[in-house]
Order: structure tokens, then C-alpha cells, then sequence
């Protein structure tokens, strides 16, 4: 039996979605789903409630704490940890499950990932035309809202660590022949709607990967975090495909904001959270606004 986990913060205008899509599943065997609703001020808790699905219902908001409070909960392997917003299709657990009988046998798998662009700005497109092929998202088990471990990949680790940086902290405990992408199951990831709002996304993921670094360097986590490849956008993407030489300029623009913003202290009411625009009803296509 296969478990899934998710952690859902808020989420009740996506999660509904993401449930139908995992009792459509082709799957031989039985999913366990956990949900681990966090510090909820909306319904999110009332929409995951239906048969089949276990719901914690968290006072207090923190996806570290609700993976690991899901994970008390849940019995089966493999273990997949599944982001409210994210669409399995049909075939998409049988398919990544099995791969764990394949030789080699990975740790961990993931989906492929598509990043829909469509509606928005400029600047949006431009930064993801470089984003979705750089190498370490091709390679890592980030930015795709889903990753399964086996029994043995989940036993690399106790508990989650208090930080933002989930992804790369399970990235982190796997080399990489121990990681595999299944190319045969897509994913969609939704991006920001406006350059603000991908701009607050950035600031938040590099702040929790900074913290992740930061706590490995000083041994508070006994983990090999890989490095930031700061030039591998325009050394593996741009250079070898000179068309996406205008998407240069606002990638590098963006990056080098987020970058110098997440530098800042965080103070009461700081906007650099999580991005929310995601999990709102799309707004009307803005092609020119950012």
C-alpha cells in the first residue's frame, strides 16, 4: 500500500482538486492519504474530509511539523509527498511506484514537470524559459510538489528539520544515482501570476535554502547540501541555446532581486511569503502586467 502525505496550509481553494485526482488513480493496490491541515483559517480541513482520507486538523501553521505529524500517522510505502495544488494524473502513482522495481532501484522518484505559463506576464515566461531547463531542476527532486521515497529512502532521516526547505533537504540525503525522474509522468506546476509574486517566491525559497545551508555548516544537520551553481543558467541554458538570450535579462534581473531581498532581516508583516497567487482563481490574462 502507498501513502500519501500532504501538508496543506490554506488551502481549500485547490486541495479539492488534488484529492479527486489521486481517487482517479489507476492503481492496483490501496493509497492511504493523509492530509495535514496547519494553522487553516479557511475550509481546507472541511474540503479534504471524505471517505478514504485521514485529515489532522493543526492549530498551528508549519509544513515541517504537519509532514512529520502526517508521517506518524501514515503506515504504507512507497511514501509520497504530495503539494495540495499538484494534479496527479491518472496513472501517475502506479507509474512512480513502480519504478522503485526497476534496476537500479532509486530512493527517490519524481514526475517530470511542465511550468504553465500561460496568461502570464513578460517577465514571468522569460524567467521560466531558462528556470525549466536549468540542470539542477532537471536533476533534483525540487520544484515539482511531488516526491516519493521508498521505505529505505524514507529511513534516511527521523523528522523533518523546523526550516522552509523541505525539498532540498530530502534532495540533499540522496546522491544522485539514488534519484530518479520518470519522464513518463507529467506534472503541471502553476507559476506565479505577476513578477511580484514570483519575485515573493524566489525570496522565500532562497531564504529557506540559505537557513537548510546555514544549519549544515554549522552541524545542526549531518547532511551534504549541494552548492549553488550560480552560473549554470548561462554556462547549460543560455549558451547552448542562444535563442533564449532575451530571457537572459530579466532572469538575471529577477534572480539578482531575490537574492539581495532575501539578504534582508525578516520583520513583523514582511510581504516575502509564501506565494498565494496560485491558490486564488486565476485572474484574467495580463500579457503586459507585472
Amino acid at each position: 500500500m502507498a501513502s500519501v502525505v500532504i501538508a496543506a496550509h490554506n488551502e481549500a481553494n485547490v486541495i479539492g482538486q488534488c484529492l479527486d485526482a489521486l481517487a482517479a488513480q489507476r492503481f492496483s493496490g490501496p493509497i492511504e492519504i493523509v492530509v495535514s491541515a496547519n494553522g487553516c483559517t479557511d475550509d481546507t480541513a472541511a474540503v479534504a474530509a471524505r471517505p478514504g482520507v485521514t485529515v489532522l486538523d493543526r492549530p498551528e501553521a508549519g509544513k515541517p511539523a504537519a509532514l512529520d505529524a502526517a508521517d506518524r500517522v501514515a503506515t504504507g510505502f512507497p511514501r509520497v509527498y504530495l503539494d495540495a495544488d499538484i494534479v496527479v494524473p491518472p496513472h501517475g502513482v502506479a507509474t512512480l511506484v513502480a519504478r522503485f522495481e526497476v534496476l537500479p532501484r532509486p530512493l527517490a522518484v519524481v514526475p517530470r514537470r511542465r511550468v504553465d505559463t500561460t496568461g502570464r506576464p513578460w517577465p514571468v515566461r522569460a524567467y521560466f524559459s531558462i528556470n525549466e531547463r536549468h540542470p539542477a531542476f532537471r536533476a533534483g527532486l525540487f520544484g515539482r510538489g511531488m516526491i516519493v521515497l521508498s521505505e529505505e529512502g524514507r529511513a534516511r532521516f527521523d523528522t523533518f528539520p523546523s526550516l522552509i526547505a523541505d525539498d532540498l533537504f530530502l534532495d540533499s540525503r540522496f546522491s544522485a544515482a539514488e534519484k530518479a525522474e520518470v519522464s513518463e509522468v507529467e506534472v503541471v506546476v502553476e507559476s506565479p501570476h505577476t513578477t511580484r509574486d514570483l519575485l515573493r517566491r524566489l525570496v522565500r525559497v532562497r531564504r529557506g535554502n540559505a537557513q537548510l545551508r546555514a544549519a549544515a555548516a554549522a552541524g545542526a544537520l549531518d547532511l551534504p547540501v549541494r552548492p549553488p551553481d550560480r552560473w549554470a543558467w548561462l554556462r547549460d541554458v543560455v549558451l547552448r541555446e542562444p535563442r533564449r538570450a532575451p530571457a537572459a535579462i530579466p532572469y538575471l534581473v529577477i534572480t539578482v532581486a531575490a537574492a539581495l531581498l532575501a539578504r534582508r532581516p525578516v520583520r513583523a508583516g514582511d510581504a516575502w511569503g509564501r506565494d498565494d497567487s496560485t491558490r486564488a482563481p486565476s485572474p484574467p490574462a495580463e500579457g503586459t502586467s507585472t
